[in-house]
């Protein structure tokens, strides 16, 4: 009886420590994954450097509409994604991830969208690209620990 009562006072306190900073619970992802022909992938890299610039200047910062990260990140398409050693295939996979706070934050982003200068220049490089569109998914699951 002790073994298990000190097995559910384990449990209890233990849970939490794996579970990390869960500040992102809850809150809205927008991704996209656009795999790029590799004689279009500094196109892109220059296109997200201005979507970045554009994003800092005309996000909010608070409130419900809060764009709380933004990040892009590049790599080779492998021929096994599980093996990163594996041959590339000559295409180059960006991840665009942004999480806001609310779904409003997405639908404020989407309604600014026109007023970004390079929108032509990005829609007409997504359109020669395979896209897989995520634009408001609710984060259920979270393993943050803030840099640490």
């Amino acid at each position: 009886m002790l073994n298990k009562v000190c097995l559910i006072v384990f449990l209890f306190f233990s849970i939490p420590s794996f579970a990390g900073d869960q500040a992102t619970m809850g809150k809205t992802k927008l991704t996209f994954t656009i795999v790029a022909p590799k004689s279009l992938s500094q196109e892109g890299k220059q296109l997200f450097l201005s979507h970045a610039e554009w994003m800092k200047s005309t996000h909010h910062h608070t409130g419900p509409q809060a764009l709380l990260s933004y990040d892009v990140s590049e790599m080779n398409e492998l021929t096994n994604p599980t093996d990163l050693k594996s041959k590339p295939t000559g295409n180059v996979i960006f991840i665009l991830s942004e999480i806001y706070e609310t779904d409003a934050g997405v639908e404020d982003h989407f309604a600014r969208t026109p007023d970004w200068k390079d929108w032509p220049k990005f829609d007409k490089w997504l359109k020669k690209c395979k896209v897989t569109k995520v634009s408001a998914a609710k984060i259920f699951n979270s393993l943050t620990w803030n840099g640490k």
